[in-house]
């Protein structure tokens, strides 16, 4: 058994009312450009079939890009929210045997409604964590105000899942603006840089020594700090986060995750269904599993990479 906890999709409800309630300065061109071209990421049937070709593989359902609040108003992001985590929810409950849980979206302009939602995703719909964002429409989450999300996501102690993010055009320089809107070889260098920058800044806020049992889970296995650790002082509490796979089949990329992280820290995830395939199918699903298996390590640790630390840190009784 393969359990992907990084694995995206976006509901076709969800998808309507976002486009419907965007606001007029909102940039949803990225949900023509890439959400209507792979119906893997919204279309239930697709994903399915899709899915057939790894009878062994169960996902865990995260909310796709865009955050709501770079899209919508307050308002509409806390409808928005309750509506996708409750259109994810049915999905877990209708196809068990293919999704094994689900992470709560949020509407994160709104720390209080955010922290309301929290509480409904875990305890009314099963939710196994929460997603944000490297920045919620530019501030860091090591600022002030979400460190009661933070707490309340450490005492029911189930992770939060960070995904990267790019920071406003307006919060950067003219030469970065342009920068920003680059081919596709600068975004994946961007979105590792986010990832890390948030890595350090939680460090350094103090929120391990404050919440000692607090659980991050970063996409694509904790961006640059692996390889730059060392050389960025090798902080301590770098260490404590727990990263996903997602690292579209690079074994020596892998192994350099697991030198800085540790076996218990790595977590098996695809970021299905994107990614171009080398096998021409929807995302790097097949391209990580082998990626996995080329890993120079035990057995017992590949299992605690596939599924195990998965269970573990998720709490399923499966």
């Amino acid at each position: 058994m393969k359990i992907d906890i990084f694995s995206h999709f976006m509901p076709e409800k969800y998808l309507k009312a976002l486009r419907d309630k965007a606001r007029t300065d909102a940039d949803v061109s990225e949900l023509g450009q890439w959400v209507d071209s792979n119906p893997a990421l919204t279309q239930v049937d697709m994903r399915l079939r899709v899915m057939e070709r790894y009878p062994d593989v169960l996902q865990v359902l995260t909310m796709a890009t865009p955050p709501l609040e770079t899209v919508v108003g307050e308002s509409d992001a806390i409808e928005l929210a309750r509506l996708g985590n409750d259109e994810m929810a049915r999905l877990v409950s209708t196809y068990p045997n293919r999704f094994v849980a689900a992470v709560a979206c949020l509407p994160l302009s709104d720390v209080a409604e955010s922290m309301q939602e929290t509480e409904r995703a875990i305890t009314k719909l099963n939710f196994r964590g929460i997603q944000v964002f490297t920045n919620i429409n530019g501030e860091g989450l090591n600022e002030p105000k979400f460190r009661p999300l933070l707490e309340m996501m450490a005492r029911y102690d189930l992770p939060i899942w960070i995904h990267p993010w790019d920071l406003p055009q307006s919060t950067v320089s003219p030469h970065s603006r342009q920068w920003l809107k680059g081919p596709h070889v600068l975004h994946g260098l961007r979105w590792p840089f986010e990832t890390s920058v948030t890595m350090v800044r939680l460090v350094e806020s103090g929120v391990f020594e404050e919440f000692p049992g607090i659980k991050f889970i970063t996409h694509h296995c904790g961006g640059m700090i692996p390889f730059f650790g060392d050389r960025i002082g090798g902080a301590p509490g770098l260490k404590n986060f727990y990263n996903d796979t997602a690292l579209y089949g690079s074994t020596p990329a892998l192994m350099c995750g697991l030198a800085w992280f540790g076996c218990d820290k790595i977590l098996f995830g695809t970021d299905m269904p994107l990614g171009a395939s080398k096998s021409g199918s929807y995302g790097r699903t097949l391209d990580t599993i082998e990626s996995i298996q080329r890993m120079d390590i035990s057995e017992g640790d590949r299992e605690k990479i596939f599924s195990g630390n998965a269970r573990r840190l998720l709490k399923l009784l499966m």
